[in-house]
């Protein structure tokens, strides 16, 4: 399944590529098929899954060739279709559901974590650690139990033949400040060597806090970039703030972060190296708690 997200963006494209190329104005759009100026934007601005009657009859009114109109139309319906993270939205939070939407169908994910560790390679229980702690920030439907049930449908893309290669960098930070117990961050930290050790399509790297990154660049806060296999669909950003996700598609923003990437990665240890750091902080916190 390709992000229905995505695809709606992609058809907002493709519609307003369309209507221009045909020199329509969205007043002269919406006359012409009978629908208010305002539904042609929000169709453009992809904040509304699309009508398949509609989209037809934008088609047919802009004299779409054969080729393109089955282009168009498997976009439209790929776009209105609903994940698993539709039903379970409210108890799992809209938050998670949105990167599940994100993940669908990705070819590749990478991942700028500041605060706090993966949740793509998360362990039930600092997944649930978290979801308590964060409880006063959801609505009263969240429901814990069903969150830890979406992250481990969410770590299974990583799984599935022809998943998502995804590389993730850590923040130091997001090490050295426990936001959980000392022996479920010890497991959580074992956890993410066996899986940098044994499974190829995924690669942590540490960035540590004296790191010199290019241009004295500083990140503001974690973000997660997304590419699917077909090219034309728009390469997305996603921004993890204090209350709420910023979504980019825009190119000229997307860029920003993109570059902010490629210094991270070149600031940000080996693999191999970082699984020697993640094991080393691990082998500290047993003697933590055998000393106590």
């Amino acid at each position: 399944m390709i992000s229905p997200y995505v695809r709606r963006r992609r058809l907002a494209a493709e519609l307003t590529r369309l209507r221009e190329e045909h020199a329509y104005s969205s007043d002269k759009l919406a006359k012409t098929i009978g629908v208010a100026r305002q539904r042609i934007s929000r169709l453009e601005n992809g904040h509304v899954a699309p009508d398949l009657d509609e989209i037809m009859r934008i088609l047919a009114a802009l004299d779409v060739g054969e080729k393109r109109w089955t282009q168009i139309m498997t976009i439209a319906r790929e776009a209105q279709e609903k994940g698993w993270w539709e039903k379970f939205a409210k108890e799992m939070g809209p938050r998670q559901a949105l990167y599940a939407n994100l993940e669908a169908g990705a070819r590749r994910i990478n991942e700028y974590q500041m605060t706090l560790l993966p949740g793509l390679l998360q362990i039930p229980a600092f997944t649930e650690v978290r979801a308590r702690a964060d409880r006063a920030t959801y609505s009263a439907d969240f429901d814990p139990a069903r969150a830890l049930e979406a992250r481990a449908a969410r770590q299974r893309v990583l799984e599935r033949p022809g998943g998502p290669i995804y590389e993730v960098i850590v923040d130091e930070l997001a090490i050295r400040r426990f936001a959980a117990p000392p022996d479920v961050v010890r497991a959580q930290l074992d956890h993410l060597v066996d899986v940098g050790h044994h499974r190829k399509q995924v690669t942590i790297r540490i960035l540590p806090l004296s790191a010199s990154i290019e241009g004295y660049a500083v990140p503001r806060s974690p973000f997660f970039t997304y590419r699917y296999p077909d090219h034309d669909d728009p390469v997305v950003v996603a921004v993890d703030t204090v209350t709420s996700d910023l979504v980019l598609t825009d190119p000229t923003e997307v860029n920003k972060y993109l570059d902010l990437y490629r210094r991270l990665q070149e600031a940000a240890m080996t693999s191999a190296d970082s699984r020697d750091f993640l094991a080393e902080v691990a082998e500290g916190l047993v003697h933590m708690a055998g000393s106590r």
